[in-house]
């Protein structure tokens, strides 16, 4: 601090300024955001693709479609049985039933891995849509991150054993599995900076170069006619001289082509540039 102090003072006495040759992240202008957090029980989270396909609440319960008597009685009575009067588990029951549907190897069939992973996801799928009504429900909260997690278990499971059924179900469930990655790496504000004044720095460099770049082209007809002149003028002289002519005709006709071309392609950006802005 004080070798800071005197250095102020000798430069207020002197007239002098002090510039700093480095520069901070601030004169950069990068700002960065930290990304939000996604819930492990939300749906982009837990590889659900999409929601329960819905059922009319007219339909009557699994415990009495069966029931031959209920075929033949009367229209409100029917209506007593069917899901709108029912318990709330008895339309998840019946979610679950569709979705054991797409995947049974037969109908008795209750007990196969994919039967009880349709299971999970009837429930999970189900205690996602309440979440969505009664975010504060901590009860439902809690199950639903360790069926998550119990899903994911058994997934992993198939994939190691039978990955061809494990990529059956994933497409009859509609969900999409992620393997947990071998480490796991925590997202930082100074590592994120860091990359982010990494990629401004690359693409400072690059526009430079394009920009050097075009410049380059843009005099490449001024060096050409230069060369030709030159190469006019050592010709000239070397036949003046009586020495080994090294430039042929050949070489300066090449050179002038090479000017057409370039002027054409000059013309037809100008006129494209002209026909853009009209």
């Amino acid at each position: 601090m004080s070798f800071l102090n005197s250095l102020k003072k000798t430069a207020t006495g002197s007239n002098l300024q002090l510039v700093r040759n480095y520069a901070f992240k601030s004169d950069l202008k990068i700002k960065w955001v930290r990304p939000e957090k996604i819930p492990c029980f939300y749906p982009e989270k837990s590889g659900d693709l999409s929601k329960l396909t819905p059922i009319s609440g007219t339909e009557t319960s699994l415990d009495f479609k069966d029931s031959r008597e209920l075929n033949t009685a009367d229209e409100d009575v029917k209506a007593l049985f069917s899901l709108n009067y029912q318990p709330r588990f008895k339309t998840s029951d019946s979610y679950r039933d569709q979705m054991i549907r797409t995947v049974q190897r037969h109908e008795l069939d209750l007990g196969s891995m994919e039967v009880k992973l349709a299971k999970m996801t009837a429930t999970i799928r189900r205690f996602q849509e309440h979440m969505e009504n009664y975010p504060r429900d901590k009860k439902i909260k809690v199950e639903l991150k360790e069926l998550i997690d119990k899903r994911k278990k058994f997934l992993k499971y198939l994939r190691r054993w039978d990955y061809k059924r494990f990529e059956w179900v994933l497409e009859k469930l509609n969900l999409c599995y992620k393997p947990p990655p071998p480490k796991y790496h925590w997202i930082t504000r100074k590592e994120s900076l860091v990359k982010l004044t990494d990629i401004h720095c690359d693409d400072l460099k690059t526009s430079k170069l394009e920009n050097y770049k075009e410049s380059l082209k843009n005099q490449q007809i001024e060096f050409l006619e230069r060369k030709v002149r030159n190469l006019q003028f050592i010709r000239k002289e070397q036949i003046a001289c009586n020495v080994p002519v090294t430039v042929s005709e050949e070489d300066i006709s090449r050179e002038n082509a090479r000017i057409e071309v370039l002027k054409k392609e000059r013309a037809e950006v100008e006129t494209s540039q002209e026909t853009n802005l009209d």
